[in-house]
């Protein structure tokens, strides 16, 4: 008895909600067993609103765990897209597959025995990848159109205190007010305009009013607040378009790390300059006054905050925890001028975590001695590379 595996791939949500996922799934089925296939219901790979640009997909990453272990015979899928719409990642996983002893089964193409056969399924692949590359110049292009129109719906998820409603359920997707939380909004935006408190404090203050906040955690962030503050939305005007992807991958942070990658899978994101946002109306939870009164003050901290680096250290950025993933700050400690610079884990301080645990138990080193060190073994590899 062969034992085949199934693997299918829907890219969008809404595909996933229509169950397109579950018809592929069907045909794949009805396709192994009018051949005699026995399907083990383990291998019904289904990766549900995936896109087939990445290689990184739940399901896909199990079934070649699978066929690396030579544990199955043959894979059936659909056509060679839903593997993957890259022609080179196809390619890789076609020589992959086949180094294993698996065999690829696409049911809309040949079985590629011949060197035209073979032809045509790259044909197929370099026009999935056209496709692809089409569908997503088609939505850009929508969505902004929609954006200069003034529609909500190109905004998706709406922001803390306020409610998406969407079109499909109201006919016009639109912003509407959650009560409590745009309560919280502009406690937020008062107390930080009317001076005297930073985010720390401000997340401190909240935190100990037991509020949750926008993920739902106890604990507030003074990241959070940074973010929420500066949210034109609440001013009655969401932008569209505040960032851009770049090709330049970003640095890697902390779940990166502890998941063993040197870099975030997804692409680097930067901040569009500020004319290049599309406004789009939606109720205001604040006065312009307000916001205008909220970002001097942002810009001002920014400038004059003691964090602003004074004199720069070797390290500085580069050093990492290896227990528990946070990348090492410096601080100083010590009375009047002469004070001690040190390297110290973020993780260590467990007033800025959440629930005030420590997550880190590692010890601050002392700067001077070890960039003194690292110094050395530099001056010590470019003398003799």
């Amino acid at each position: 008895m062969i034992h085949a595996a199934l693997y299918a791939r829907v890219s969008s949500t809404r595909q996933k909600q229509h169950e397109t996922i579950d018809s592929q799934t069907a045909c794949l089925r009805e396709h192994a067993q009018a051949r005699g296939w026995e399907i083990p219901e383990k291998w019904v790979f289904t990766d549900d609103g995936w896109s087939g640009a990445s290689l990184v997909r739940p399901a896909l990453e199990r079934l070649r765990d699978l066929s690396a272990q030579r544990l199955v015979e043959r894979v059936v899928c659909l056509s060679p897209d839903r593997l993957a719409r890259n022609y080179a990642h196809q390619v890789l996983l076609v020589e992959e597959f086949t180094r294993n002893g698996t065999e690829l089964v696409f049911i809309h193409n040949p079985v590629a025995t011949t060197p035209e056969q073979a032809l045509m399924v790259q044909f197929q692949g370099m026009i999935a990848e056209y496709e692809r590359a089409q569908i997503a110049e088609r939505t850009r292009r929508g969505k902004l159109h929609r954006a200069r129109s003034g529609a909500t719906s190109v905004l998706g998820r709406s922001p803390y205190g306020y409610r998406y409603l969407s079109r499909a359920e109201y006919g016009a997707a639109a912003y509407a007010v959650a009560e409590a939380e745009a309560v919280v909004v502009a406690r937020i935006f008062h107390r930080y305009a009317a001076g005297g408190i930073s985010m720390r404090a401000l997340a401190r203050e909240l935190t100990a009013d037991q509020i949750p906040s926008p993920k739902g955690n106890a604990q507030w962030d003074a990241g959070t607040l940074g973010r929420l503050l500066r949210n034109p939305a609440y001013m009655g005007r969401a932008a569209f378009g505040k960032t851009q992807a770049v090709s330049t991958a970003p640095r890697a942070n902390r779940t990166s790390r502890l998941a063993g990658r040197s870099i975030p899978a997804k692409a680097g994101v930067v901040a569009r300059p500020r004319e290049e946002w599309i406004e789009i109306p939606v109720p205001a939870l604040v006065s312009e006054e307000v916001f205008a009164l909220v970002q001097r003050r942002l810009a001002e901290n920014a400038k004059f905050s003691p964090r602003n680096t004074k004199t720069p250290a070797l390290l500085q950025g580069l050093l990492v925890c290896d227990v528990c993933g946070y990348a090492y700050n410096r601080t100083s400690q010590g009375p009047g001028p002469k004070k001690y610079h040190y390297y110290r884990c973020p993780g260590t301080n467990g007033w800025e975590l959440p629930g005030g645990i420590k997550v880190c138990t590692s010890r601050p080193l002392r700067a001077d001695a070890l960039d003194e060190l690292i110094w050395e073994k530099v001056i010590a590899l470019l003398s003799d590379p």
